[in-house]
């Protein structure tokens, strides 16, 4: 018993000591734990790029793509436009890499007599593999692509009016597997794909189409 009556009271301070470190107050954490957890957003407005080149950290994959003045841009003084003839115009933005997000970009569909598009590309894994959501002003729809190995497939399409020689707003949003499109704000095209888990984004255009893109903003939803 002299011995029992010894080793207790340790023990029992032991005990106290391990239950106080597992109880934290919420007051002890700081702030910028939970500033942390805010997703940054990214606006490119082009109006600040020099006239004639490409806004940094951008990798073009194939097209003519350049910063130009445009009269009636939504925020002066610049847009983002391809203007070139290939099977598919394509670029990355940066090299920042996303797994849900939200991209969203005015465009105007200039001119072209085989496509008239404006695209949106995300989770890029390379010049020849990611996803596509494509605005056709002559073909009047909004629709959903993977390309895969430099082969494009479809994925859903959707007949939606979309203008020529105006500015609209086109948007995806990915959560997860879940892909859905907007047309000036309002859902127009949806699906579910996992092909892809992550990636860059970038813009996109087809064949001879002329588009300029103003705006856009990326962030994680």
């Amino acid at each position: 018993m002299p011995r029992s009556r010894i080793l207790y009271p340790p023990l029992f301070l032991l005990v106290l000591l391990v239950m106080a470190a597992g109880c934290v107050s919420p007051a002890a954490v700081p702030m910028a734990a939970e500033t942390a957890l805010t997703p940054a957003t990214r606006l490119w407005t082009f109006d600040t790029d020099p006239v004639g080149g490409l806004p940094q950290g951008a990798a073009v994959f194939s097209g003519n793509w350049s910063v130009r003045s445009e009269p009636d841009t939504l925020s002066s003084p610049n847009a983002f436009c391809q203007t070139g003839n290939a099977v598919y115009p394509a670029l990355s933005l940066s090299d920042t890499v996303y797994t849900d997000v939200l991209v969203q970009t005015p465009f105007k569909p200039i001119s072209g007599n085989t496509d008239r598009a404006a695209g949106i590309i995300f989770r890029i894994q390379d010049k020849n593999n990611y996803y596509i959501i494509r605005a056709n002003a002559l073909e009047d729809n909004v629709n959903i692509y993977k390309y895969v190995n430099g082969v494009r497939s479809l994925l859903k399409e959707e007949t939606v009016k979309v203008l020529s020689g105006q500015w609209q707003e086109l948007r995806v949003e990915v959560v997860g597997s879940r892909i859905r499109g907007f047309l000036n704000g309002r859902l127009v095209v949806e699906t579910s794909d996992d092909t892809f888990k992550s990636g860059k984004v970038g813009l996109w255009t087809k064949a001879d189409s002329v588009t300029c893109f103003d705006d856009i903003e990326v962030r994680a939803p």
